[in-house]
Formats: C-alpha cells, sequence, structure tokens
C-alpha cells in the first residue's frame, strides 16, 4: 500500500536481508525501489544478490545510518518502496544517545513514517529482536507501524515462517512459508506437507491437526510421548503449544474420559518448529495423549480439530468447512471433529465423525 510502514522482526542470521533483497529485486522493474543498508557496505550487499543470482540493477543502493541523510535520499528520489535494514542502526544528530537506544529508534521511527504518508512510499523497516523473541526496543514501534511481521523459524530445519501479528491493511495471522535454498528463499506451494512426518508405518503418540493460520487451513502433526515418570513430580512439556494448556487437558482427560495421567511424565510437541495458539489443537493434543498411553496408533489418515472445555464438551472451530476441504484434498480419509462444524454436505472421500463430548471422541479409538 502506498504509504505502507512495515516492520519485520526475526533472530540474526534468519535470512530478513536475504527476503528483502529478492523482494526489492522481484519488484524493482515495475516499481521504483531503494535498499539502504545501515549493517553492511554496498559491496557486501552486491556480493550477496550475486551469489543469490538476483537482477538488482533497477534497485538503488544507499549505506547510509545518518537518518537527516536518509530522509533527505528519500524525499528527492521518492521511491515507491524503500527498505532500511536495519532500524536499530540509525541514529538522529538531533539526539545525544547511542544508535540502537530507546530515544533513537522511536525517533527515528517517527519521522521515517511521517515521511512515508506524506510521501506515499511504502516502507520496510527491519527490526532486531530480544532473546525471548519479541521485538527490541520501545512497543511503541508496533503502534507506530501499520504491519508488524515476524520471521521465524528453526535454526537447524531450512524452513522459514513470516507470522502477521498486526495489519491495518489486511487479515493478521497469515503466515507465508518458505524454504531456505542457496539461491536464496524459495516460496513453498503445500506448506501442509512441511508438518507431517512420513512413517513407514502407524506410530502411537502421533495426530494429525487441521489448525488454521489466517485464512489457510494447515495440516501439523502432533506428537505426544507419555512414559512413566521417574522423579518425585511428573513433567508436563509442550513444544510449540501453550504450556498452561496443557495441564488443563490433563486435568479434563482425566475426569471426563477416565485416562489418567498424573503419575506419567507427559511431552507434547508440534512438528517442524511450527507454533499453535489456538484451542482448536485440543482434541488433537488429548487423542495423540491417549495413543501414546495406550501404546495403540491412532486410525491410519485420521485427522482433527476441536476446541476442549472444562466440562468435557467439544466445542467448535473457526472456519470448519475450509478445515475439512485441505484435509481431503491431502487425501485424508476420515474426520473427528465437533458436532456443531458437522458439514451439511458430504465431502467427497472423507468420512466425518462428529462428537459433542470428550468421552465420545476417546470412545471411537478403541
Amino acid at each position: 500500500m502506498a504509504g505502507q510502514v512495515v516492520l519485520i522482526g526475526g533472530d540474526p542470521g534468519i535470512g530478513k536481508s536475504t527476503l528483502l533483497l529478492q523482494s526489492l529485486a522481484a519488484m524493482g522493474s515495475a516499481r521504483s525501489a531503494l535498499y539502504i543498508t545501515g549493517e553492511e557496505s554496498v559491496e557486501q550487499v552486491a556480493l550477496r544478490a550475486q551469489r543469490l543470482g538476483v537482477e538488482t540493477a533497477a534497485v538503488n543502493l544507499l549505506a547510509e545510518t545518518g537518518l537527516e541523510r536518509i530522509l533527505a535520499t528519500l524525499s528527492a528520489e521518492k521511491p515507491e518502496i524503500a527498505v532500511i535494514d536495519s532500524i536499530q542502526t540509525l541514529y538522529s544528530e538531533a539526539l545525544n544517545s547511542a544508535p540502537g537506544s530507546v530515544a533513537q529508534v522511536r525517533e527515528c521511527a517517527a519521522q521515517l513514517t511521517r515521511l512515508a504518508k506524506a510521501e506515499g512510499s511504502a516502507l520496510v523497516l527491519v527490526g532486531h529482536v530480544t532473546k525471548e523473541g519479541a521485538l527490541a526496543g520501545p512497543r511503541v514501534l508496533e503502534h507506530i507501524v501499520d504491519t508488524v511481521l515476524y520471521f521465524e523459524g528453526d535454526p537447524n530445519s531450512s524452513f522459514r515462517l513470516i507470522r502477521a501479528v498486526k495489519n491495518r491493511f489486511g487479515p493478521v495471522n497469515e503466515i507465508g512459508v518458505f524454504a531456505m535454498t542457496e539461491k536464496g528463499l524459495r516460496g513453498v506451494s503445500n506448506p501442509s506437507a512441511l508438518f507431517l512426518s512420513h512413517h513407514r508405518e502407524a506410530v502411537p503418540g502421533s495426530c494429525i491437526l487441521v489448525t488454521n493460520e489466517g485464512t489457510r487451513p494447515l495440516l501439523v502433526e502432533i506428537q505426544a510421548l507419555v512414559d512413566d515418570a521417574h522423579g518425585g513430580t511428573p513433567r508436563r512439556v509442550a513444544v510449540g503449544l501453550e504450556q498452561n494448556r496443557l495441564a488443563m487437558l490433563l486435568a479434563a482427560l482425566h475426569r471426563h474420559a477416565s485416562v489418567a495421567c498424573y503419575d506419567q511424565d507427559v511431552f507434547v510437541n508440534a512438528v517442524g518448529g511450527v507454533r499453535i495458539a489456538e484451542p482448536a489443537a485440543d482434541l488433537a493434543v488429548m487423542l495423540a495423549i491417549v495413543s501414546s498411553l495406550r501404546g495403540r496408533p491412532l486410525p491410519e489418515k485420521l485427522v482433527t480439530f476441536g476446541e476442549v472445555g472444562l466440562a468435557g464438551e467439544v466445542r467448535p472451530a473457526p472456519r470448519g468447512q475450509e478445515r475439512l476441504r485441505e484435509a481431503a484434498k491431502l487425501g485424508f480419509r476420515r474426520a473427528l471433529i465437533p458436532k456443531a462444524n458437522a458439514p451439511r454436505h458430504a465431502i467427497e472421500g472423507l468420512e466425518v465423525v462428529a462428537v459433542e463430548r470428550l468421552a465420545d471422541a476417546v470412545a471411537e479409538l478403541r
């Protein structure tokens, strides 16, 4: 959008500069583009572009950290899109504090945003993140900009996720999935395949969840391992899922389905490094735990979703029809879902089992 200001943050080396250089090179033929680097020299950026094999002849490049000179360049060039890498390296001569300080980051972001709105240029700011994964600097940054993106990924994996957590011009919680290659980042057309393990035979403790990321249904494998507790207090560990919610689900499983784990260590993992925040993952987590505890795999080609309440009811999830269609498209033949999400018309190739209570869902596994 003209005048839009985007803030993108991620761990060091995750690929922010690579992605933005590729994006500008792709847009440079149709739009005037300017790449402002404060962390690298012009030669270093040129070497990266050469290594990636991208055509950057139409992209203007500036190595500068002084805010006043950057503002003057943006006013003179009036690019349609500009990237500033990164906001923490900029400084204003009007302030005495060091670059990266709260005062400098706030002032530089405010002035750049003001100019982008006045000139109609789309502006992308690269931001550093803290050890906790949050954007460094004042929270006011996220209030100033129009869009906030988080660039995520497991350092040991070649896959990267871009997640929108704020967007004034579109939906939030959308994700983009990319694979890091020798030639830079490449879009993944079928992201569901990334988060599904390919076991030669069915294994206990594995359940396929149809989650929803923005408007995109996504299939994710939830794995659970239940083992005898060898210490005094059983462990409850959740990776990619909310830790406190796991304890609540185990209590509901005991009370309403007579499945006891009070003397067991319980480990739950969302495969592929994806993070799942929606409560529709409850049913998949519980079925994976029951499967691991009993040592029996779930039925083949089964998918599930649904929120489980403390009273043992299975509550509906939003966009249920889209989830079921995505599962059918990927070859799944059976879906265990909340009764309120049952489709009015049959979905070809997919048997739908609708349940109202947690006990009914667990009974389906016998």
